[in-house]
């Protein structure tokens, strides 16, 4: 399997990843809803303007999102790599919501109310490079540093 279809078969398999942010130097995560949009290039997620991840994003875009868990699996297992998005986030622009926001509800349908929300917005991460991990051994990085905003 090429690491894209690999990315894009991790990416498919979870709803889920962990966001980190920061701000003024300290770290901040949460849990977001992901759908990938645009093949493996952007990942989508919605938030409340009022969070403490929104506002680490208005500050400074940089984040990263983790996907994977090796908590069920045991010790030396390698069954499941876990995958790390590096890249740029920012608000997707309003006359792109209601395409962007189709989509994240077809892929998390529990997320209409929060979607609906005036305190709402969808955030685009443009991705500028993967980790994957397989294990301690095997780490490789996959590019894709020309798709971050100019």
């Amino acid at each position: 399997m090429s690491q894209v279809a690999e990315i894009q078969a991790i990416l498919d398999a979870n709803r889920f990843a962990v966001l980190a942010t920061q701000r003024e130097g300290q770290p901040h995560t949460g849990l977001v809803a992901i759908t990938p949009i645009d093949g493996i290039r952007t990942l989508l997620f919605a938030t409340y303007r009022s969070t403490r991840k929104y506002r680490n994003i208005s500050l400074n875009g940089r984040v990263s999102l983790f996907f994977g868990d090796r908590a069920a699996e045991p010790l030396g297992s390698h069954r499941h790599p876990v995958l790390t998005a590096h890249g740029f986030a920012s608000v997707a622009p309003d006359n792109e919501r209601d395409e962007l926001a189709s989509a994240h509800v077809e892929r998390h349908h529990d997320l209409l109310k929060l979607l609906a929300s005036t305190d709402s917005a969808l955030v685009r991460v443009r991705v500028a490079a993967y980790q994957l991990v397989h294990n301690v051994d095997d780490v490789r990085w996959y590019d894709l540093s020309d798709c971050m905003p100019i």
